[in-house]
């Protein structure tokens, strides 16, 4: 037997729910009826009928209904567990095909004997996210869709599942086809110009002829929401994946007790000893929906002076911090209240400030419960020229007492999430989408530049017809084989 595929049209079973002591399991199975590539040779119902105690029931089942029985070991003929058979038939499915979900008792055991039963009757183990391939492939779901139902397993919270439910809906494909039919009646436009000499428009006019550009107001609108799209990826991003806060600070500051409080547990070892934690400490958290990657981090020292003063184990971990803040969505650096600030403090105020500006940090200002900030933002002792490369805004806390915790988590989301309100907006859901949309619009852009400058149309035509082409791309209505295998493998076994 061949390598299967997911082109092929097997009869297919696989494990939906988690292998682990449950009260219920479910295998899926899928294959034959009439989808858009014709029937295979024989349907799951047929087959599964081969292993049911009441095949003749099963076979005169309507599609979405319940039927009750047995799985029966073909080997021995020994009834293997009771259940329950969903059936769903072609093309009223999620696949498209004839399918049957067998629900049975959720033991270890007595699913994977079910599974042997399955494949001794003809069915082979599904690949990874094949019942949403075929989906697809028979026009239940576009790419978009398909892509957002390994995004609404993956989802971390209640923002992050209705993002995606947004997208499985089709708000994104919706999106998507809207600009490409605008681009099509550019392209259209163009086309039809390059048909007939150009002196017959120049004669006329018509404001659009004499731009040189036919339609040209569709093409900027196309390439506004293009960008629009495209900047949304950064709070989808956020929302599916997580953003990465990373904790720093001098040694003994309280960035592992910040840590611990946020976190609900105590993750990291606190002592009053500088230099506790050697190596950076992750949690998973959640704050107003946001899921956030928490990182606690080795204190920073001035490495200039690490041969001398350091240990090695205290040098690796200095250096690890600095490649996370370089990797951060967000920075919490945290000032001993007690201690004030420092020279190391403002090293790395002048340093963060000249060499990540870009990553939006909060200065923590530590221990508030024994000692308040200044009255002004800037620590003493600055040249007035350095102001701009200070912190603005110091947030007093204390990771021991929790005072000031609530206006850190405002704080945090007002930084990764700057307008509520762009959560009812669309935005790509994986990055191959935000890659096709920076492609289309650096193409619709190329071509407005070149329309400015009154460039021939037979050289501005190809940059909407690649546009076009790519957004059909997002949607799956041009791409290959090589893509589908490289998206669907990433999916689980039994989407």
């Amino acid at each position: 037997m061949g390598k299967p595929s997911y082109g092929d049209r097997d009869p297919v079973a696989a494990i939906a729910t988690p292998l682990a002591e449950s009260a219920l399991a479910l295998v899926r199975t899928s294959g034959g009826g009439s989808g858009e590539k014709g029937q295979s040779a024989q349907s799951v119902i047929e087959l599964l009928s081969g292993v049911f105690s009441q095949p003749g029931k099963l076979l005169a089942a309507e599609g979405n209904s319940l039927v009750h029985g047995w799985i029966i070991d073909p080997s021995s003929g020994k009834k293997i567990d009771e259940v329950m058979v969903s059936l769903y038939r072609a093309p009223r499915s999620y696949t498209g095909e004839d399918c049957a979900d067998i629900s049975c008792h959720g033991g270890i055991a007595t699913v994977k004997a079910i599974m042997a039963a399955l494949k001794q009757t003809g069915f082979r183990e599904a690949l990874p996210g094949e019942f949403t391939f075929r989906a697809f492939m028979n026009g239940k779901l576009d790419l978009t869709q398909a892509e957002s139902v390994m995004e609404l397993v993956a989802a971390k919270t209640g923002r992050g599942r209705e993002q995606a439910v947004r997208r499985l809906a089709g708000v994104l494909e919706k999106e998507i086809n809207e600009i490409k039919s605008l681009l099509v009646e550019v392209l259209a436009g163009v086309e039809i110009y390059l048909d007939y000499s150009e002196d017959e428009f120049l004669g006329t006019d018509d404001d659009e002829t004499a731009g040189r550009l036919p339609s040209r107001n569709l093409a900027e609108e196309a390439a506004g929401r293009l960008k629009n799209l495209a900047g949304n990826w950064y709070r989808e991003r956020i929302y599916a994946e997580g953003a990465l806060a990373v904790i720093t600070g001098k040694p003994n500051a309280g960035k592992s007790s910040l840590f611990n409080y946020l976190v609900r547990e105590d993750r990291s070892i606190v002592t009053n000893t500088p230099g506790t934690t050697r190596d950076w400490i992750e949690a998973l958290i959640s704050l107003e929906d946001i899921p956030l990657r928490l990182v606690d981090t080795a204190g920073l020292r001035d490495l200039r002076s690490s041969h001398e003063e350091n240990t090695e184990a205290e040098n690796i971990g200095i250096k690890r911090t600095l490649d996370l803040l370089d990797k951060a969505d967000l920075i919490l650096y945290v000032i001993d209240g007690a201690e004030g600030i420092t020279g190391e403090d403002r090293e790395f105020f002048l340093r963060h400030k000249d060499s990540a500006p870009h990553i939006p940090t909060l200065f923590l200002w530590n221990k508030a419960d024994l000692a308040l900030p200044p009255s002004l933002a800037l620590p003493p002792s600055i040249d007035e020229k350095d102001e701009k490369k200070l912190p603005g805004k110091i947030l007093p806390l204390s990771a021991k007492t929790g005072k000031g915790i609530s206006e850190l988590t405002f704080s945090i989301c007002e930084c990764l999430i700057k307008k509520e309100s762009e959560g009812t907006q669309v935005g790509p859901g994986t990055l191959r989408q935000k890659e096709l949309i920076d492609a289309a619009l650096t193409s619709v852009e190329e071509a407005l530049a070149l329309a400015a400058k009154e460039a021939p149309l037979d050289v501005i035509a190809p940059l909407f017809r690649s546009a076009v082409n790519v957004l059909g791309e997002i949607t799956g209505e041009v791409s290959g084989e090589d893509i589908f295998d490289a998206m669907f493998s990433k999916f689980c076994v039994g989407k």
